[in-house]
């Protein structure tokens, strides 16, 4: 049995055609069911849709084979351990600051919410700014409006929620998409059925792009 961990919202509705093209189709609606663990219309592979930043860490420790996350979430919990042949090219957005858009450019110390902590660390220290993070889960937008931080980091996509808070888009850090990771033991435990799902997936990226 091969395990797929898939990150819950976008990256679960953009995976689910290139998923159905290999002939993989959750037999229950994830929206629906109380299953945490989904059969499929293949009897050799089941998924799991957990959040995006718990995907690493059951590909990592083996709980899943393959998993299939954003760059963004495996840089911050750390790839090293993973193996990540493919990019996926779905769930594309950017990793950018953002400020109030009154606010003057970025210099000697700030304050930044995120909940990028590692990536933003490491942007600024790059650039020479001495930056303090402050770590939020949610609501990025409303930090620098109530005086939190001075710039936030986080994924932009159309830009109107920052739009809507007098926020724009200021650094870009990186382009984000989703990759397929998989687990080192596996490649190994089960490398026929890891090397022939892999396949599959080049092939479907491919005829997808022909």
């Amino acid at each position: 049995m091969i395990t797929i961990a898939v990150s819950k919202g976008r990256i679960y509705e953009e995976a689910l055609p290139l998923l159905a093209k290999m002939g993989i189709e959750p037999i229950d609606n994830p929206e629906t069911s109380r299953k945490l663990i989904l059969p499929t219309t293949r009897e050799d592979v089941q998924l799991i849709i957990i959040r995006a930043t718990d995907v690493p860490t059951f590909v990592e420790y083996g709980a899943a084979d393959f998993g299939i996350a954003g760059k963004d979430v495996l840089l911050e919990h750390g790839s090293e351990n993973l193996y990540e042949p493919i990019d996926l090219n779905i769930a594309c957005c950017k990793l950018m600051t953002a400020a109030h858009k009154d606010a003057p450019p970025i210099s000697g110390r700030v304050r930044v919410a995120t909940k990028y902590v590692t990536i933003a660390q490491q942007y600024f220290a790059s650039l020479g700014i001495q930056a303090e993070i402050i770590k939020l889960y949610g609501s990025m937008e409303l930090a620098p409006l109530v005086g939190l931080a001075d710039c936030i980091v986080d994924l932009v996509d159309t830009g109107n929620t920052l739009r809507a808070n007098q926020l724009e888009p200021r650094e870009l850090i990186m382009h984000i998409s989703s990759r397929l990771v998989v687990n080192k033991a596996a490649m190994k435990m089960k490398n026929a059925a890891v090397a022939a799902l892999l396949t599959q997936f080049e092939q479907t990226l491919i005829e997808n792009h022909s």
